[in-house]
């Protein structure tokens, strides 16, 4: 077994193939076939599986990859830091839902950056994304947002993928609308009031193990008969700013922003689903001082913004 065994291995699973792996790594097929199935045997496991439309990864493929790729980055990064006599530099990735008041613990974390040289990798995604990306060694930490209701599902996804996790908060999804908005007026909203009105919906319907129908059925009630999906928070905001007809489900927002976009938030009567959000890492990751840094800050915001 040697490295550039794992970096054939890296490659067939980016393209699913070996004949297009084999023609980016200027090597003939049947050598890069016979490298990866000696890999295999020295670590005993499969790595990928074959099948006439090409090479996917195992469970404990994805694994191996997760790790090769870390430790192939790492070699990358000592080379290069003692080869051109740079100086160490700082590195953070997080993938998190699309939250104020998740944004507002990363702004006030960027502050504590203080190296001369950082990569700071920020991604506001969906839980399914976020998943996957972590599983990859993409980002080292991720927050996955889901309904409280689906936390076997999850926490079981989370064993088989090595993910180790931990509970943030509980909350109740609030809404929000322009602040010259007929649901702004009323004093309290019912879940039937929202029936005439448009819903922009950031919601990604994604639960392990359950089927996307089933979780579209609990996610996106068909009592609402428009929507118009956005998946960029700018975008939300501007929607709610310019079209009095729509509404948002979100956790709860700061005062601030709402002023900033003249918004209106309140709470939905009937409404008492519980949503959870859960800080991941894989389990063979080390959190760094950076890391250790950011979730101060969002356990601080947490306590600002959340009831």
């Amino acid at each position: 077994m040697n490295i550039l065994q794992w970096e054939y291995a890296i490659e067939v699973a980016r393209l699913s193939s070996i004949n297009k792996a084999a023609e980016k790594l200027l090597v003939a097929p049947p050598n890069l076939s016979r490298a990866i199935r000696e890999l295999e045997e020295d670590l005993g496991i499969v790595i990928f599986n074959r099948s006439y439309k090409g090479m996917t990864l195992t469970p404990e493929g994805e694994n191996f990859i997760g790790y090769a790729k870390r430790i192939i980055g790492q070699i990358d990064e000592v080379e290069y830091m003692y080869k051109s006599g740079a100086s160490v530099k700082q590195k953070f990735s997080v993938s998190v839902p699309r939250a104020s008041y998740i944004s507002d613990a990363f702004a006030r974390f960027s502050t504590c950056v203080s190296a001369e040289q950082a990569e700071i990798y920020y991604n506001e995604t969906s839980s399914l994304h976020t998943m996957d990306s972590v599983i990859s060694s993409e980002y080292d930490l991720g927050i996955v947002r889901y309904a409280k209701k689906f936390d076997k599902y999850f926490e079981k996804s989370f064993e088989e993928k090595g993910l180790l996790y931990e509970l943030i908060t509980d909350f109740h999804y609030v809404l929000i609308m322009n602040r010259d908005s007929p649901l702004a007026a009323q004093d309290a909203i019912r879940l039937s009031d929202l029936t005439p009105f448009i819903e922009i919906a950031h919601a990604d319907p994604f639960v392990p193990s359950l089927a996307l129908s089933a979780v579209r059925k609990e996610e996106l009630p068909e009592e609402i008969k428009r929507r118009i999906f956005v998946f960029e928070r700018a975008s939300q905001f501007s929607l709610l700013l310019h079209n009095k007809e729509t509404f948002m489900w979100v956790s709860p927002v700061p005062n601030q922003l709402l002023e900033q976009f003249q918004l209106v938030q309140k709470e939905c009567a009937d409404n008492r689903k519980t949503y959870r959000d859960v800080l991941v890492h894989r389990k063979d990751y080390p959190l760094s001082e950076l890391d250790r840094r950011f979730i101060t800050e969002l356990i601080r915001a947490k306590r600002r913004c959340l009831p």
